[in-house]
Order: C-alpha cells, then sequence, then structure tokens
C-alpha cells in the first residue's frame, strides 16, 4: 500500500497514475529528474534518508545485475527502511516482494529489455509479486521505441538515460527506431532540437532530440491508455523492432495475468488489423465464454451466417435480409475473424459490437484455424436438429473443416452471394415446415443466455427461471414480482437492481463480492474501506458490496486484487444501496 501513488485509469496492465510529489507527476512519465538516490550499500554503509517531498527517493540498496544467482541476491538483501515522504525501494526480478515502499526499482531492468521470454516472464513475476497501487521503474532502458511495450507490461516510471547516451554516440532514435546520425540526410522531426539544418545538427542536438522524442512518445502512450486504445496502437508500433513483436506474442501467452487485468467491457472499438489480434484477451475471453458457458435454448435449427459491417449484426442490411427469410424460424450464429462465432443474443456483447477488422475477402491461415476450432466447440457443446450454413464460397473452408471433423453435414443455401434472391429463397425454403418461436421465448432466451455469458455456465437458468420481461430489444427489463435487472445495450450486460442482486446471492450461480467496512457508501466504495474481495472480480464485473451496515450493487472499477490490496482509489461504482 502507498500513500504517494494512485492509479486513476487502467488499459489492462497500463495505467494512467500519478506519483505525488510536491509537484505531481502524471505516469506513464520520466522519473529521472525527481529521484533522490541514497546510495548504494556496496561500498560503505548508508544512514536511513529523511524523505522528502518533492522527490522520489530511492531507498539504500545492493543492486544486482540480471543473472545474479539466487543464493547470493538472498545473501545481500536488503531490508528497506520506512521513511516520511515518497520511497522506491530497490528490487530484481528474483527477489520481488512487498516492502511497503511507494514505487519499486527493478535493478535487472537492463538484463531483460531485449531479450522477450526473460522480460515477460521478469516483469509478470515482478507484478505479482508487488502491490498493484505501486509504481515500477525500470532504470536505463526506456526509448522511444520501447516505452510503448513498457507501459502495456505495466511499467511506470523510465528516465532518459540511455536515450541520452545513445544520442552522444550519434544514435538518432523515434518511436521506428534508431539510426546513426551519419546516415540522416534530413532531420525527420520537429522538435526543439531539430530546428536547425542537418550540417549544424551535433552529437549533443542528437541527445536533446533522443529526450523530446521520448517524452512526445510518452504523451502518445498516455493518450492511448486513457481511450483504452494502447493495444491496437502496439500492435504497429511493434513491429519496428524484432523483440518488441516478440515480447508482445510472449505476454499474449501469459493468458492469466492479462485476464487479470482487462476489462470485461470498453467504450472504444476494438481494431483487429494483424495476427496478434487474434490472441488479445478480449477475443480469446468472449470465444472461452461462448464455447464454455452459453447454451443454446433454442429447439430450432441452426443457420450459420456471415457477419457485417454494422453491429449490432441485426442492424445491418443483409441481416436484415437474412431475418427477413429465416422468420424466426432458426436460431442464428454468425461466424466472424477474430471473434469467431457470435450466437444472436450475444451481439451486443463485447467485443461482438465493438470491432472492426481488416475485410480482404480472403481467410489467413491463423483465422481458419481460430475461427473452425471456436466453431467446432461451439458445436460440440450445443446441439441442433440440423445446420443450415448461409455462407459466401471463402467460408466453407471453416465449414467444411468442421463437417470433417465432427463428422456432421450442413445444408448450404448460398449461390454467388448472400443476398442474391436465389440464395435467400433458398434460406428461406431450407427453413418450410419449422415452427416460429415466439418473442416471448427470444426475449427470455436473450436475458438467460447474457446470464450465462456473464456469469457463469447455467446462471441464466438459476437467476431468471420465472421472469417476465419488458421493454423492446436491446433495452430489455427483468422482472418477476420486482425489478430484477436491466440489459445494458452499449455493452451487452446485465446490470442487477437490490432485488436482483439478493437472488444472484441466493442463486447457485457464482457471486462475486466485495466486502466493505462499517460503513454505507454512497455513489462509490474507495479501496480503504474494502476488506476483502473475490479475486475473480476484473473491471466492468457486476459485484454485490456487502458490509455491517449496508447492502449494494455496482460495477468493479477494479479487479479483486488490487481491490483488497489498494489504499487509494474508487474500486467500485455503486448502483444501488440500501442501509441494514
Amino acid at each position: 500500500m502507498t500513500d504517494f501513488f494512485e492509479v486513476h485509469d487502467r488499459d489492462g496492465p497500463a495505467r494512467i497514475g500519478e506519483l505525488r510529489l510536491t509537484e505531481s507527476l502524471t505516469t506513464p512519465a520520466l522519473v529521472g529528474d525527481r529521484l533522490s538516490d541514497a546510495g548504494s550499500l556496496w561500498p560503505e554503509s548508508r544512514e536511513t534518508p529523511t524523505g522528502d517531498s518533492d522527490s522520489l527517493t530511492v531507498l539504500p540498496h545492493r543492486a544486482l545485475p540480471a543473472g545474479t544467482p539466487d543464493e547470493v541476491e538472498s545473501a545481500f538483501a536488503v531490508d528497506s527502511p520506512s521513511i516520511d515522504g515518497p520511497s522506491a525501494a530497490v528490487i530484481s526480478s528474483g527477489t520481488a516482494a512487498e516492502c511497503g515502499s511507494d514505487a519499486y526499482v527493478l535493478s535487472d531492468a537492463q538484463g531483460l529489455v531485449g531479450h522477450a521470454r526473460a522480460f515477460v516472464e521478469g516483469i509478470v513475476d515482478v507484478k505479482n509479486a508487488i502491490p498493484d497501487d505501486t509504481a515500477l521503474y525500470l532504470p536505463g532502458v526506456a526509448t522511444p521505441a520501447n516505452v510503448g511495450l513498457l507501459a502495456y507490461a505495466g511499467v511506470d516510471l523510465f528516465d532518459a538515460d540511455r536515450v541520452v547516451v545513445k544520442g552522444t554516440q550519434g544514435k538518432y532514435l523515434t518511436s521506428d527506431g534508431e539510426q546513426f546520425l551519419a546516415d540522416l540526410d534530413e532531420l525527420p522531426c520537429a522538435c526543439p532540437a531539430c530546428q536547425q539544418t542537418r550540417e549544424e545538427f551535433d552529437r549533443e542536438d542528437c541527445a536533446a532530440h533522443n529526450e523530446h522524442a521520448l517524452a512526445a512518445q510518452l504523451a502518445t502512450v498516455r493518450g492511448r491508455i486513457r481511450r483504452g486504445r494502447l493495444r491496437d496502437y502496439l500492435e504497429g508500433q511493434g513491429r519496428h523492432e524484432a523483440w518488441l513483436t516478440a515480447a508482445l506474442r510472449r505476454f499474449d501467452q501469459q493468458y492469466a495475468y492479462l485476464e487479470a487485468h482487462a476489462p470485461v467491457f470498453r467504450r472504444n472499438e476494438l481494431l483487429a488489423a494483424s495476427e496478434e489480434s487474434l490472441r488479445r484477451v478480449e477475443i480469446q475471453r468472449f470465444a472461452e465464454r461462448v464455447t464454455t458457458r452459453y447454451r443454446n435454448r433454442f429447439s430450432n435449427p441452426l443457420v450459420l451466417v456471415p457477419c457485417s459491417a454494422t453491429k449490432p449484426y441485426s442492424e445491418s442490411q443483409s441481416h436484415g435480409q437474412f431475418h427477413d427469410a429465416i422468420q424466426f424460424r432458426a436460431h442464428t450464429v454468425s461466424m466472424t475473424s477474430p471473434i469467431g462465432v457470435v450466437p444472436q443474443e450475444l451481439e451486443c456483447t463485447y467485443p461482438a459490437q465493438h470491432y472492426d477488422s481488416v475485410v480482404t475477402g480472403e481467410w489467413s491461415a491463423g483465422e481458419v484455424e481460430f475461427v473452425s476450432s471456436v466453431l467446432e466447440a461451439y458445436l460440440a457443446r450445443n446441439d441442433y436438429p440440423r445446420v443450415v450454413a448461409h455462407v459466401p464460397a471463402e467460408y466453407r473452408q471453416i465449414t467444411e473443416r468442421v463437417e470433417e471433423s465432427m463428422g456432421i453435414e450442413f445444408e448450404y443455401t448460398v449461390r454467388d452471394h448472400p443476398t442474391t434472391s436465389e440464395s435467400l429463397s433458398n434460406l428461406a425454403g431450407a427453413l418450410d415446415g419449422e415452427l416460429k418461436y415466439a418473442k416471448r421465448e427470444r426475449e427470455h432466451n436473450t436475458v438467460r443466455a447474457l446470464a450465462d455469458y456473464q456469469f457463469g455456465p447455467a446462471a441464466g437458468d438459476d437467476l431468471f427461471t420465472d421472469i417476465t420481461v419488458e421493454g423492446r430489444y436491446p433495452k430489455l427489463r427483468v422482472h418477476d414480482d420486482e425489478h430484477l435487472a436491466t440489459m445494458v445495450p452499449q455493452y451487452g450486460t446485465l446490470a442487477f437492481t437490490l432485488a436482483g442482486a439478493r437472488r444472484w446471492v441466493d442463486s447457485d450461480a457464482p457471486v462475486k463480492i466485495v466486502e466493505i467496512d462499517e460503513f454505507v457508501p454512497h455513489g462509490s466504495v474507495l479501496a480503504p474501506g474494502i476488506v476483502g474481495a473475490d479475486e475473480r472480480i476484473r473491471v466492468g464485473d457486476e459485484v454485490v458490496v456487502r458490509g455491517p451496515k449496508a447492502f449494494a450493487v455496482g460495477r468493479a472499477t477494479m479487479n479483486g486484487r488490487a481491490m483488497a490490496g489498494s489504499s487509494r482509489g474508487v474500486a467500485v461504482d455503486v448502483r444501488h444501496v440500501e442501509e441494514r
């Protein structure tokens, strides 16, 4: 826990924070000129510093390089003292542990950066070992090219040491990488240091430019974090250096770490523009929940259809034509990259309503593999009397692959294009004799499907057995004798009332509970008032807030680990509360 660092906004592990010095510093940021180093313990013992509100005091330390044996690190471990002021403890990736400081300095950072596997594993170990509401500082490693990835990993503080050294070596840095100053015919930058001719520009100017470039890149990174778009940016920018792309891919293999920090929904668009997009937590989580939590409740045939650029799909012209042909006689599931498959009940659920992808008219091998695996898992979980594939020719490599793998046959209805008159007539004809499902069944199944996806397998049946549904899709309201929940159309989730929250607590569905101290929250619950929180809680999750004096329901703004370990910040936005 910390008195001098607070997280204000999050984008996965990346965050916007505030280092509370006399003059506050918004992170991710350069901290070099705000440091006060109490000194190394290798040459001599040091007095405990008094602390200074103007700077971040690095406590007396014994820094060790990457690769130091564990027994050596243990033998020379330092007990960090408490001081009256902002403090930073020096740790290594092998010795990281909570020691009461506001920030942690990673001594072996220079041995990790540039080596994808070591960097990712080291950062994940460190971040899991130190409190969520403390800052992480990597000295001597930041460049304009890598600082975006470092922030994405969860690093908050940097210095300009590396870029200055490279400048004095005649290396001109940009977000694309580095060039030798001697190879530049002109200066591709408008920073103050570059406001001169190439002939006048020397190595001292180059060092100044590099500092400006790093500061500018950090401003870009902060803007991306605030908009929830850092990952989109990195998928393009990170390709300029091989180790950055390798590290991004390595992070995608750290699903547990990334998933714990990823919100269950975002307000912004998700851009899927590369193969890396298929491995994004939001994509993988949606596919996992659709194939392990969601259950089809319709007895009608399945109709597979292509996705549309307009979202939700039901508002598109093509899906309107499909609907006119189907006429509630089948259950519609859309096939799409990068999402996989989207049952009609989940078309508003993040990220199904929020993504945009690069459309070339051809599927990559990775897309074929991913969508095929999701469709196969979906069909293995859900039984249908028939499967009608109303898809264009380029989709058939996926459907035929699944047919062969599962030993089932699909019925194909498309000639030339899914929206031709002949194709739509074929689709309508394939469903001749099938009974229509009623509006009531459609609405009830939608509410239950959302509950399955949001709260866990069979949650829809546990929570909403005997209900009535009011309103017009997608603004549905769930009732029994009382108002229980409302569908939030922007994100395709359910928001409970107090009556709904009580039903949730009494049900067999998994409940995410935040335990609070003896107070009644109004508007929000702050982290210091929390005495315990379910570690499964993710940002955006529906949560029950419970304490000796109050029962409430709302949405999480921190994950469960951060709630339990933080000393600052809003943990829950409270929607309804009653005093006990």
